[in-house]
């Protein structure tokens, strides 16, 4: 039981800064130095993420390979980061109601 709670306690923390470093995609919280932190945490993701997890920030990574530098559709980048937080969520609680539409960060200015 101890190992289960140890166990999901690191993948909390791990989730924790994913999710944190993911702002480095988005509006104006946008910039080179967190999203190469965010590559960092997803090369060691491979060790504790769960298979969808995995999956849902290879969709959001192929997204921005394939604009080529420049920013892709919002709608699709809302959506696939949204679905990684989902993913993450469904990894932790198991189950929820919540989509990725429900997920948003905000620029503060």
């Amino acid at each position: 039981m101890k190992r289960n709670e140890a166990s999901l306690k690191s993948k909390e923390e791990h989730y924790s800064k994913l999710l944190i470093k993911l702002q480095g995609f988005v509006g104006s919280t946008a910039n080179s130095q967190t999203k190469k932190e965010f590559f960092e945490e997803q090369y060691k993701s491979w060790l504790y993420c769960s298979d969808d997890v995995v999956k849902s920030i290879n969709a959001m990574v192929s997204l921005v390979i394939n604009a080529h530098g420049n920013a892709p559709n919002p709608e699709e980048g809302r959506k696939a980061i949204g679905n990684i937080v989902l993913a993450m969520r469904k990894d932790l609680n198991e189950k929820t109601k919540l989509n990725y539409k429900d997920f948003k960060y905000t620029d503060v200015i």
